[in-house]
C-alpha cells in the first residue's frame, strides 16, 4: 500500500508542477521576464506531469500555437498511458522485496 501511495503522490506532485510551470511561464511571457526553457516543460511532462502540462497549456492558453506542444504533449500522455496499461496488465509478476 505504501508503494502505491508513493507512486500516486509522485504523479500528483508532478502534474501540479507541470500545471504551475505553464502558468508561471505564461505570466513571465506577459511581463517580458526570463522564461522557463521549453526543454524543462517537456522534461516535466516526460517524467510524469503530462496531464497537468496539457491542462495548464489550455487553461492559460500557453504554447497552444506551437505544433510540437499541441501534438507532443498529448503524444507523451498517450505513450505513458500505454506503458501504464502494459505494466498493469502484463502476465509477468513483479515482486517487491
Amino acid at each position: 500500500m505504501d508503494v502505491i501511495l508513493t507512486i500516486v503522490g509522485y504523479f500528483v506532485i508532478l502534474n501540479v508542477i507541470g500545471f504551475a510551470l505553464m502558468g508561471i511561464d505564461k505570466w513571465k511571457a506577459r511581463k517580458g521576464a526570463f522564461r522557463i526553457p521549453e526543454a524543462t516543460l517537456f522534461i516535466v511532462a516526460l517524467i510524469g506531469g503530462s496531464a497537468g502540462s496539457i491542462l495548464g497549456m489550455y487553461t492559460f492558453r500557453h504554447k497552444t500555437r506551437h505544433w510540437y506542444f499541441v501534438y507532443g504533449m498529448p503524444a507523451i500522455l498517450i505513450l505513458q498511458l500505454i506503458i501504464f496499461f502494459f505494466l498493469t496488465h502484463s502476465s509477468l509478476t513483479f515482486q517487491i522485496m
